[in-house]
């Protein structure tokens, strides 16, 4: 809140000439009134910035005239002049831009952005989307403030500008504001933004000091009589100046006195104020070593909890190893039974195909077998009854041989029987198919009896011819029949043998699949234990990637309690030591050193918990990775098999 008067002062003692000896306490630092103009700090004055073509104020009067009539030309700059200032926040850093886009969203969200939030739109915004959070966000500072349809691109960096952002946001960068080495910059002032909005929503909630002061403060720093006494004193100052002095003790006790008159200030209060800041200022040193030793506790507890997972993993790690070889090892023996069972029956199967195309193959089939039994039932028949015809025609013969002409009608008949007989075995007429030839017609009393008789004899001796190669044929036959049987017997005992072998290897097969089918089961089942236990394993290992992300967000949310403890602390010092005299300089430079110090501090933690935290999660990951490729390469051997 002083900084302003204090700049403007400075700036002012610094426009007339160069000191030649450097004091350390100035009463240049101490010419203030109760108005503020700094943005950041106090009663934020900026709800309505300039433009970007208004001319600033460089001195605390203006372009007034000194000495002899001529301009004053400052040698130095007042608060708020345009210096180019590295952004020290790791906007590069992906980490640091994912909590600042989760603190854009959960502002907009706790506020009611009429817009559509999405991890989308606020990963990679459009310039239309950044200009609409950035006028909302800077409604809550000026409820009036409307955003130009035109020129939009010049006046987000204006406005910017006017509200002593320290870094550059250029006008090119909002053509293209997703783009990947634009976002972090814009996203960077959009939290610079809001981080001003929360602290104005801080301060406006209390009532300030000397609200008395307050009513006319512009009457009070602009005034006749400020003017007057500052005048006064800085005429008397330089012309002592100009004489070659260069402290002015005496002026600044006096011109101490009238400003604390004309202020009323109460020196019991700025005592009360000094005593009640070191205090303070005693308690936030205390809570941030203490602050500081707990974090380290709980940062060094958790680095060994996160050692001891890390052993627990290598431990199961190990045993999945051993028994993955234990599954390889059954595996292979499953794999050699198996292709030792497959070439057995590949040769039993060989063995069958060559009994069956020998079978297929034989000169006689069943068919042939069972008509050759016909046949030979049919000439067992015919034979029995031949050999009865033939005795009873020797019978008969002799009879007609005897009696030829009492019968001889019956040996007709008995003829025209031989004949008929005959031509049912064939055997007439000469062109017959057992004839052979032969004639075996009867033709009696054609030569006499003496022809009769060669007739006989010669059909006769025919007949027994016809006999004998009959019986040889039946023999033959039989023979044949008898080999056919035997061998038809030891085939079918074969096919018994093959057959009882074959369904104790088809025993053995449904007994082998069923053990295949267990096997297979068992691995599904473990198959399904292992997926469990990565599950509880990605489970722990997303418990502590977020106990981490939650100590962190807690780290950095301390961080801007500390930091908003700060400015609450110096606001209000500020506040109440506005007319203070030169001895409260040292209090300043104090409470200046005390925020660098805190500032590096909180710096130098923010950067071992950010390296601790990447360090676990990193070896999570790899330990994570490690085992995801172990089970991977289980599950594709399992599935092989």
């Amino acid at each position: 809140m002083e900084r302003g008067r204090m700049s403007r002062v400075t700036s002012s003692r610094h426009s007339e000439l160069p000191m030649r000896v450097q004091g350390s306490n100035r009463m240049s630092m101490v010419y203030t009134t109760p108005q503020s103009k700094q943005p950041s700090f106090g009663k934020l004055n900026t709800l309505k910035p300039q433009s970007v073509t208004s001319e600033r104020r460089t001195s605390f009067f203006g372009p007034r005239t000194s000495g002899a009539g001529m301009p004053r030309n400052s040698t130095v700059s007042g608060f708020g002049a345009t210096e180019k200032v590295k952004d020290a926040r790791p906007l590069h850093d992906k980490s640091y831009v994912q909590q600042c886009i989760r603190q854009l969203h959960e502002f907009l969200t706790d506020q009611g952005y009429p817009g559509t939030l999405s991890a989308k739109t606020l990963q990679s915004p459009s310039t239309k989307e950044f200009v609409k959070m950035f006028e909302f966000i800077y409604r809550q500072l000026d409820p009036t403030f409307e955003m130009p349809n035109s020129k939009v691109e010049e006046e987000v960096p204006a406005i910017l500008k006017a509200l002593k952002y320290p870094f550059v946001l250029s006008k090119s960068s909002m053509f293209s504001v997703g783009a990947p080495h634009t976002w972090p910059q814009a996203l960077g002032a959009l939290i610079w933004l809001i981080d001003n909005v929360k602290i104005f929503w801080s301060f406006s909630k209390q009532d300030l000091l000397f609200s008395d002061f307050c009513a006319d403060d512009d009457n009070i720093e602009e005034g006749a009589e400020y003017n007057k006494l500052f005048l006064d004193y800085t005429a008397e100052t330089y012309s002592k100046f100009m004489q070659g002095d260069d402290t002015f003790e005496d002026e600044d006790e006096i011109f101490l006195t009238k400003l604390k008159k004309l202020y009323n200030v109460d020196e019991c209060m700025l005592a009360s104020m000094e005593e009640k800041h070191r205090i303070l200022s005693a308690e936030v040193e205390q809570l941030e070593k203490e602050s500081q030793t707990d974090r380290l506790m709980t940062k060094r507890m958790e680095k060994l909890k996160l050692q001891e997972d890390l052993k627990k993993l290598q431990s199961y790690r190990s045993s999945l190893d051993s028994f993955k070889a234990n599954l390889e090892n059954k595996a292979s023996g499953l794999n050699d039974e198996l292709e030792t069972t497959v070439s057995h029956l590949a040769s039993l199967k060989h063995e069958q195909d060559e009994l069956q195309h020998r079978l297929q193959n034989q000169k006689f089939t069943p068919a042939d077998v069972e008509r050759i039994n016909r046949e030979k039932r049919e000439l067992q028949q015919t034979i029995s009854s031949l050999a009865k015809s033939l005795e009873e025609a020797e019978q008969h013969k002799w009879n007609e041989e005897i009696a030829l002409a009492k019968v001889k009608e019956k040996a007709e008949l008995k003829v025209a029987e031989y004949h008929k007989l005959a031509r049912k075995l064939k055997l007439i007429p000469l062109s017959a198919e057992n004839a052979c030839g032969h004639d075996f017609e009867i033709k009696p009393f054609e030569c006499g009896p003496s022809s009769m008789v060669q007739r006989k004899t010669q059909i006769q001796i025919l007949l027994r011819k016809l006999i004998s190669d009959v019986e040889e044929e039946n023999t033959r036959l039989t023979n044949t029949n008898l080999s056919l049987e035997e061998s038809c017997e030891q085939v079918n005992s074969n096919i018994l043998d093959k057959s009882n072998d074959l369904k104790q290897l088809r025993e053995q097969i449904r007994k082998l699949d069923e053990q295949l089918e267990t096997d297979m089961q068992e691995l599904a089942r473990e198959e399904q234990e292992w997926a469990a236990e990565m599950e509880s394993v990605e489970n722990h290992r997303k418990l502590l990637e977020k106990k981490i992300n939650y100590g962190y967000d807690e780290a950095v949310q301390q961080l801007k309690a500390a930091q908003q403890q700060y400015h609450l602390v110096l606001q209000e010092t500020n506040e109440e030591r506005r007319t203070v005299a030169n001895n409260l300089a040292s209090v300043f430079t104090t409470a200046a050193n005390h925020l660098s110090i805190t500032e590096k501090s909180l710096e130098d933690l923010h950067r071992r918990v950010q390296r601790v935290c990447s360090k676990a999660v990193e070896e999570d990951a790899s330990a994570i990775q490690t085992m995801q490729e172990a089970l991977s390469s289980l599950k594709s051997k399992a599935t092989s098999l």
